[in-house]
């Protein structure tokens, strides 16, 4: 190999190993679209939004202009999730808790006060949550006794809308247990288990009933057919109105 053929080799950048994702930029008549570009074994374009941003898994035989192409095609819908997901980042970050005294978290869909100093008690009337923790409390201190409240008033709540429902529903469920997550709301399994994310405390009520009878209507169709909603129907006719608000609600930042 001549000197100026290996030097063009050494300087020649390499390619991404497959599966490395490529940050990348396509010009709309929006503006400039940002995306990160993975190459996968599958066999369509997806697209996914998320805080991050958008995220394109193209098959490793489609050519860059195809890519392009599919983004032009979604170019609507992509730009109103993105300013979705914006915006419900902002909200979030908003939302943001102070754990002290003062301090607001959503409960039941309204702004709960923490209050330090006292005696531990909840005064539904006042919004207020006295934690029976001493003026100086920390901020780590005042989130443990804070989300353990949440979370037992969540398993209470929880179990009474499940049994209710499961009635109405002519149901029987086996098990239900809580978990941290925020982008899963619930889940159901053939056995009958039920598994709700603890965070559907913060949100309306019917929020909270929505997700409760859509796990429970899994114990008689686990699809999403026609059946199935209409199993969700017969018990709240006016499910889509809390779907749609579902998904646009936006969870605190719980962090310290």
């Amino acid at each position: 190999m001549s000197l100026t053929r290996r030097l063009r080799s050494l300087l020649r950048p390499e390619a991404p190993a497959a599966g490395t994702p490529m940050r990348r930029e396509l010009l709309l008549p929006a503006g400039p679209l940002h995306y990160e570009l993975r190459h996968a074994p599958r066999r369509s374009i997806g697209f996914t939004i998320s805080p991050s941003g958008l995220k394109v898994t193209a098959p490793r035989w489609v050519a860059q202009a195809e890519i392009e192409a599919a983004l032009r095609g979604k170019q609507d819908w992509i730009l109103r999730k993105l300013d979705e997901q914006r915006d419900r980042s902002h909200r979030q970050h908003a939302a943001r808790v102070h754990w002290g005294e003062g301090g607001q978290m959503p409960y039941l869909g309204q702004p709960l006060s923490l209050k330090l100093g006292g005696l531990a008690r909840y005064e539904p009337q006042a919004r207020e949550l006295h934690l029976g923790l001493p003026q100086d409390a920390g901020p780590a201190q005042v989130r443990e006794a804070a989300l353990a409240w949440l979370a037992g008033r969540a398993r209470a709540l929880f179990e009474q809308r499940c049994r209710h429902y499961a009635a109405a529903l002519s149901v029987r469920y086996t098990r239900l247990s809580l978990s941290q997550a925020q982008t899963r709301w619930g889940s159901a399994s053939a056995n009958g288990s039920i598994r709700l994310s603890w965070r559907l405390i913060h949100l309306d009520p019917d929020l909270i009933d929505y997700v409760v009878v859509h796990e429970l209507a899994h114990l008689h169709e686990m699809n999403h057919s026609p059946r199935f909603w209409a199993v969700v129907a017969s018990v709240l006719p006016d499910y889509e109105s809390a779907r749609r608000r579902l998904r646009e609600a936006a969870l605190p930042t719980l962090e310290l």
